[in-house]
């Protein structure tokens, strides 16, 4: 499935969704693999198997194949620690936050993709996720390595789009089902 035919599957209803989601593609403030692996980082962490497919297809075209594992183990890992890291953030008990998590983090010491990459699909997921505590320990990381705002804001809009595309992919499956 091409991003075209994605962009086909959705109702008239969300055709800004479709536009944004066109100018996305070509975007040029990330690089490719930034870009891609952000699009392809975001479809996992969601699910929809239209959205997956199609950014799958897409990434494995424009990413080395240690890329398009490393922006998977983003989705990954991010699901796991969005949960625990919110959670420790809603919390009012401050001591849950001075215990150790005792939750294997292996992957975020060697990902399989240079470090901005990496944060920014992290960063993208954790936009979708919801975690305040990631996005915030994400984006510190991304600043001292040099990433820019305009960068750091282009991986939210990909989440915020590749998030709502599967969200209205996946309401009208259910409609037909």
């Amino acid at each position: 499935m091409s991003i075209d035919t994605l962009r086909d599957a959705l109702p008239s209803y969300a055709k800004d969704l479709s536009l944004n989601l066109s100018s996305l593609a070509s975007e040029t403030v990330l690089s490719d693999a930034q870009k891609w692996g952000c699009f392809l980082a975001c479809a996992y962490a969601i699910g929809e198997a239209q959205t997956v497919r199609a950014f799958e297809a897409a990434a494995s075209q424009r990413l080395s194949p240690e890329a398009m594992t490393a922006a998977k183990s983003a989705a990954a890992i991010m699901g796991m620690n969005n949960v625990y890291y919110r959670s420790l953030h809603l919390m009012h008990n401050g001591e849950y936050k001075t215990l150790p998590a005792r939750l294997r983090m292996n992957i975020l010491a060697n990902p399989g993709a240079p470090k901005v990459e990496y944060e920014l699909w992290c960063t993208a997921v954790s936009a979708i996720n919801g975690c305040g505590a990631c996005i915030d320990a994400h984006e510190k990381t991304l600043r001292e390595h040099g990433a820019t705002n305009v960068q750091i804001q282009a991986s939210l809009r990909i989440a915020a789009v590749v998030n709502a595309v599967s969200r209205v992919l996946a309401a009208e499956a259910a409609l037909n089902s």
